[in-house]
């Protein structure tokens, strides 16, 4: 039994992304961005599972990016594309565009494609087994998820009109489908000890990402994510020297 223990897990992971789909679909992004948030702490779980019980299994493997693929890279997708249509509708005028034929949404759809090639990157690369070689999907589809709840709970924020600019979203969606397959080293946020030493970056970015939370709130997760990429290209730096 112990051994579908993982696989269990990580089957949450996939119907809280199903879920959080459906609710993408709907506009409905706070409780898209709570499935979203479930199903990354389910994916978080289920690799810890396997190692503790010893069980890590070649579907496991499969599954596991399956799951992710829906909740970490279709929902961000859709999101993007919801957020880009009504921008559009908004910014007719400006982009001299049809408000029935707004094709550029789609390019939204940029970021589940990028997330899909990025999984199957991870599945095959051997190098990635205590770090990251671009922008992982869980965090990428925390940055996306980030900008229509700015926009819900802090509208007078700069971050917020950001949201609703046609112009950043576009930029946004190809900047997130580069970050994803770049070759930027990034830190895992995996504790093989306690040690401060060993573990710096990690704490500092824990602590950051506090305190972004605690100041910005929802404004705060864009910023964790350039913290993120700037901790990790300081640690690069210092390793290579």
């Amino acid at each position: 039994m112990k051994k579908h223990i993982p696989n269990i897990i990580t089957a949450f992971n996939l119907l809280s992304g199903i879920i959080a789909t459906f609710m993408a679909v709907e506009q409905d992004y706070e409780a898209a961005a709570f499935f979203v948030v479930l199903g990354i702490f389910f994916d978080f779980f289920d690799g810890l599972a396997a190692r503790l019980l010893k069980v890590e299994s070649p579907i496991g493997i499969q599954l596991d990016s399956l799951a992710d693929m829906v909740t970490s890279g279709l929902v961000p997708g859709i999101v993007a594309f919801n957020l880009l249509n009504s921008a559009l509708s908004n910014h007719t005028r400006e982009l001299i565009i049809s408000v029935d034929t707004p094709y550029l949404a789609y390019v939204g759809f940029l970021i589940s494609l990028a997330s899909g090639y990025r999984l199957a990157k991870f599945n095959i690369d051997d190098r990635q087994t205590s770090s990251f070689i671009g922008l992982p999907t869980p965090a990428n589809a925390l940055l996306i998820l980030s900008f229509p709840l700015i926009a819900l709970h802090q509208p007078e924020h700069f971050l917020a009109e950001a949201s609703s600019n046609p112009i950043f979203l576009v930029a946004l969606a190809v900047i997130s489908a580069y970050l994803l397959n770049s070759n930027f080293h990034l830190f895992a946020l995996k504790f093989k000890n306690l040690q401060v030493k060993e573990n710096a970056y990690r704490y500092v970015l824990i602590v950051g990402s506090i305190l972004f939370l605690i100041f910005f709130k929802f404004a705060g997760i864009p910023f964790i994510i350039l913290f993120y990429l700037l901790l990790s290209t300081l640690k690069e730096i210092k390793q290579s020297n």
